[in-house]
């Protein structure tokens, strides 16, 4: 194992190396008339780097937080020497990057940030239409589950909220090097119509993580730290499992508490 492969298992990363599947990932762009932009997080040694750089209609640029493969990637992507950033994601600041401009998001993400990668962008929902990701095939799951599924919880709901989540395919591990020790999955985030909730956003978010927190007890026991509204008391959902409802739901719910 070279010290590149080293640092990126370190860092929760693994090199895909099936160009098959390189090409299917970045094809999974579909929306890229809304934006002329493409930000790729943890290259490593350029495996959808190559085919993006080949895509017509955006701009390729790349950020991974690892120096030798950053060293690596301006040697072998010379068109690309301004667009490669050495740093983390999670810290980069997007009105710096592209001020005022959308651009998707795409990358074989590393597996221990995934969540936070979404949840970043999430914080930025109005510049990135769309995301195109590799993730733990668990974590793909969950984010892409509906209502009445176990798999179903906070990050389904506030990510929900706000993409349209689709679970594109299914990886092997064999694909990588080195492999993981569980499969992974594609999926695609589409930016929905929802510019703001009808309710009090940061109640939302409280209400649905109090929600899952006890999910197995139903909504009127595990969100019973908040004031209902009176004429709410004997409303159906709170007879309901915090899994059982849909985004939509959660939004009405949250209207029924006090802020």
């Amino acid at each position: 194992m070279n010290e590149a492969v080293r640092a990126k298992k370190h860092l929760g990363q693994h090199f895909l190396k099936d160009e098959t599947i390189a090409q299917k990932i970045v094809e999974s762009l579909k929306h890229t008339s809304l934006y002329n932009k493409v930000l790729e997080v943890g290259p490593g040694m350029g495996v959808l780097t190559k085919y993006l750089i080949n895509q017509p209609g955006f701009e390729t640029h790349i950020i991974d937080i690892d120096r030798e493969s950053i060293a690596y990637l301006k040697q072998n992507f010379p068109a690309l020497q301004n667009k490669i950033i050495e740093g983390d994601f999670l810290k980069l600041d997007f009105s710096k990057l592209f001020p005022g401009e959308r651009f998707a998001v795409i990358g074989n993400f590393p597996y221990n940030i995934s969540t936070e990668i979404l949840f970043k962008i999430l914080d930025h929902k109005n510049q990135v239409p769309e995301v195109v990701g590799m993730f733990q095939k668990e974590v793909a799951e969950r984010i892409a589950a509906k209502p009445k599924n176990k798999t179903y919880g906070i990050t389904s709901v506030l990510l929900q909220a706000f993409y349209d989540i689709e679970y594109l395919f299914t990886v092997n591990e064999n694909v990588f090097n080195p492999p993981p020790k569980v499969k992974s999955a594609v999926i695609r985030l589409t930016r929905n119509n929802i510019q703001q909730l009808a309710c009090d956003e940061k109640l939302f978010k409280q209400v649905v993580k109090a929600g899952f927190n006890q999910r197995r007890k139903t909504l009127r026991n595990s969100i019973k730290a908040f004031k209902l509204k009176p004429e709410f008391s004997n409303h159906n959902y709170l007879n309901q499992r915090a899994e059982e409802l849909f985004v939509s739901d959660f939004v009405e719910l949250t209207n029924m508490v006090f802020v």
